[in-house]
């Protein structure tokens, strides 16, 4: 059986708890992913995958269940272990790329090397080398506003992925795209998972893009369901 990278067991979340208008947006969520998997999470708009990303990406906390990252157990731990986890373990991609406007795409993808110890070096040699590998590596000097929405979602891709972590959370990563530019930005960050053997939960309306993945879950009504 392959190492289990990302383990959440009985996850619930409200909102506006003990109000009249309480929201349950997660009942009993169980929800696994191995090394090297990649899951597609497919889910309506409201559904709550948003809060499922954050939950399983240690930026948010359930009201109960646990949350297991690489067989580590994160409940009770301390917001700076739980930051380090985070910082080192986890990749977000979500539909906007949230690129850094005043920095170039080389800047963006070494900044959090910079911040998890690397040194300089290092940190732009593997910037380079994970922008070759989406095809945009002619573009390192280019500050995001240079970028089109392709290229800028490729730069957000190499970010997720610069500090070679286990498990990569995406949320409606090629939401923003037209049908051609998502198919080729889809592709670009499938070749980065594979290659790497990353580990990686994909939220995604797109049923064709989901068909490409290992396995399906939807997310409906606060359950989640194999498809």
């Amino acid at each position: 059986m392959s190492e289990t990278v990302l383990r959440l067991t009985g996850i619930e979340k409200s909102y506006n708890k003990g109000k009249p208008n309480e929201v349950n947006v997660l009942r009993g969520i169980d929800l696994s992913v191995g090394r090297g998997e990649v899951v597609a999470l497919v889910a309506p708009s409201g559904a709550g995958k948003s809060t499922l990303l954050h939950i399983a990406g240690l930026l948010d906390t359930p009201d109960a269940g646990t949350v297991e990252i690489g067989g580590e157990a994160m409940q009770g731990q301390s917001d700076r272990r739980r930051t380090a986890v985070r910082r080192a373990d986890v990749g977000f991609v979500y539909q906007f790329h949230h690129l850094l406007p005043e920095f170039t795409a080389l800047e963006n993808i070494v900044l959090p090397q910079l911040a998890n110890g690397a040194s300089r070096a290092e940190a732009e040699a593997r910037a380079l080398t994970l922008l070759d590998s989406v095809g945009i590596k002619d573009r390192a000097t280019h500050r995001p506003a240079a970028l089109s929405g392709g290229e800028q979602q490729r730069v957000a891709f190499c970010r997720a992925m610069a500090n070679t972590p286990r498990l990569l959370l995406a949320d409606e990563p090629t939401g923003n795209l037209d049908p051609t530019t998502s198919d080729r930005v889809f592709g670009a960050l499938m070749t980065l998972v594979r290659e790497t053997g990353l580990s990686a939960l994909i939220a995604t309306h797109n049923l064709d893009l989901a068909a490409q993945m290992d396995r399906r879950l939807r997310l409906d009504s606060g359950g989640l369901h194999a498809e």
